[in-house]
């Protein structure tokens, strides 16, 4: 989730549409982590992840307005609000953050039906079956898509997955398999790159809230980013690791379940629990297709939308629109249903050069409406139980954490823990930068400066690793829905390698806690991920298709 509106940050809202609330209704202290921990608990248990949610939404609404006389009555209009806000906020109109991201996900769902109707699909699999030889060159395919598009997390996730499935799917690769992939890179990418919505966000932050306001002259903000993303070893680990997974076949645990099954039966989902977002059995191919009638709308997507991306930052920049400030002040929901209107224009016109019939124009559109609706599901449930959570204080009562007295030498320690378990509970990497980030600055300037960056490194790495492990979160959402695989697979299958990934950041900011030294610090985390791999290796058998 990018941001809560429990967090009073200017930026972009993930708020689930309602307006900011200055401070919390009560005081819940540690009973404010009990709709979130109920809610993940009951996915794990019963693998159900809307009635798992709702059942975390009704118990926080119901805390929330505990204190009213018609609490029942209040906490019902209090989640309609909450859910209505994600469309529509009284007195501003439209939400269009939100009401954009539910939107694309529907472009995007009507765009690939119609891929896959024109034959599209079918042909790039073929053809990229022909060029790309190996499981292990298919999914290196994907990290380095991944890699490469780092402008945004969610335009990231959604296409990567899709341009990856026909490659991946022909190599029996499980979506929950691709679905970690593109995960692992998408936000950890974003994080460490400075041209990057997710960049420019955290450089302001840096800036205005940490540099600003405790005086610190010694840099600026940006270049106190570019000191920052070396030493975030969460990012750095995390695709490193999916490589090695990649190239030295490192599947255990659920994701083994998955790529055994893929490998055997050629089937890439669990067919037992029904059908994946963004895939439809009524979107067939009914004629013959060419490689570029998936290329070119893709790439339409991808250019059209970082085009709108520079011209809505362009329009939002006060002053002279340098680089950096564009990306800052751009409007990324926006872009996305701008770049896909337009690319879906171009999948329009290749369905009529290809001459599909007028009849299935109908069932094209419903096809790929439909195929969105659980992911649509998914994240409104989502955004409505971060609401309630930030409602209830469950990030300031983390935060408060981090006051407790300790040894400033596991201050980036526990600093990165604290910020991934802020990130897991309550779904939100950007509102875990909005509140610990400034906190961290205060507690580092306060005690020992030269701690700052570190500190400051450890926030960022706790709230992708909070966020990879999250089911709550819209970017594993929306990871999971963009590789068409069943979410509560990709959290499963995820899990284990996020931790092993956590273990090893760990141990780098044990080091420079206790050594102050960058380089021991990253020296310490090679070897220790170098160990794990190594140990992987020897008791891991490999899965050969």
């Amino acid at each position: 989730m990018r941001l809560s509106s429990c967090t009073q940050i200017a930026g972009r809202t993930g708020s689930a549409g309602i307006q900011k609330r200055e401070e919390t209704k009560l005081d819940h202290g540690a009973l404010s982590l009990l709709p979130p921990v109920l809610a993940l608990v009951m996915v794990i248990i019963t693998r159900r992840v809307l009635l798992s949610l709702g059942i975390g939404i009704i118990v926080g609404a119901l805390m929330v307005n505990q204190n009213e006389e018609m609490f029942v009555n209040e906490a019902l209009s209090q989640v309609l609000g909450i859910v209505t806000g994600i469309f529509y906020i009284p007195g501003e109109g439209v939400n269009t953050w939100e009401f954009y991201i539910l939107l694309f996900l529907v472009i995007l769902g009507v765009i690939a039906s119609f891929i896959s109707m024109t034959g599209g699909s079918r042909a790039f699999g073929e053809w990229a079956l022909s060029r790309v030889k190996t499981r292990v060159g298919a999914q290196f395919v994907s990290i380095f898509l991944g890699i490469i598009i780092f402008i945004d997390d969610y335009f990231n996730s959604l296409t990567v997955g899709n341009v990856s499935r026909p490659l991946t799917d022909r190599h029996r690769i499980s979506r929950a398999k691709l679905a970690y992939l593109v995960d692992s890179t998408a936000a950890s990418m974003c994080v460490i790159v400075p041209l990057s919505s997710w960049g420019a966000y955290i450089i302001t932050l840096i800036g205005n809230d940490v540099l600003l306001e405790n005086g610190v002259t010694e840099y600026g903000a940006l270049q106190a980013f570019l000191m920052i993303a070396p030493m975030n070893f969460y990012a750095l680990f995390a695709i490193a690791m999916v490589f090695a997974v990649a190239y030295f076949k490192l599947d255990f645990g659920p994701m083994r379940v998955h790529e055994l099954r893929a490998i055997q039966t050629g089937e890439v989902t669990d067919k037992e629990k029904g059908p994946v977002p963004g895939e439809s059995e009524d979107a067939k191919p009914v004629v013959t297709g060419r490689v570029g009638d998936l290329v070119w709308p893709i790439v339409t997507l991808v250019a059209a939308t970082v085009f709108f991306m520079i011209m809505t930052g362009i329009q939002g920049t006060e002053g002279e629109p340098g680089l950096l400030a564009t990306f800052e002040n751009t409007d990324v929901a926006a872009s996305l249903v701008y770049g896909g209107l337009v690319s879906l224009a171009v999948t329009f016109v290749t369905a009529i050069i290809r001459k599909v019939p007028a009849k299935n124009f109908g069932f094209g559109l419903w096809a790929g409406v439909k195929s969105m609706l659980p992911a649509i599901y998914i994240l409104i449930f989502a955004w409505t139980i971060i609401e309630i959570i930030g409602e209830l204080g469950t990030g300031a009562y983390l935060a408060e954490i981090v006051n407790d007295n300790m040894n400033l030498a596991f201050l980036p320690v526990v600093l990165f823990i604290i910020a991934g378990f802020m990130a897991f509970t309550t779904g939100t990497s950007w509102g875990t930068f909005g509140i610990m980030l400034p906190i961290a600055g205060e507690i580092a300037v306060q005690t020992d400066p030269t701690l700052l960056l570190p500190v400051l490194a450890a926030v960022l790495a706790g709230a992708i690793f909070g966020d990879h492990c999250s089911p709550i979160s819209d970017t594993t959402i929306l990871s999971s829905t963009g590789a068409g695989s069943h979410h509560i697979d990709h959290v499963n299958t995820q899990l284990p390698y996020a931790l092993l990934v956590g273990a090893v950041t760990i141990a780098g900011f044990l080091v420079i806690g206790l050594t102050g030294s960058y380089f021991l610090a990253l020296l310490g985390a090679i070897i220790v991920f170098a160990l794990i791999v190594t140990v992987m290796k020897m008791l891991i058998k490999p899965l050969e298709a």
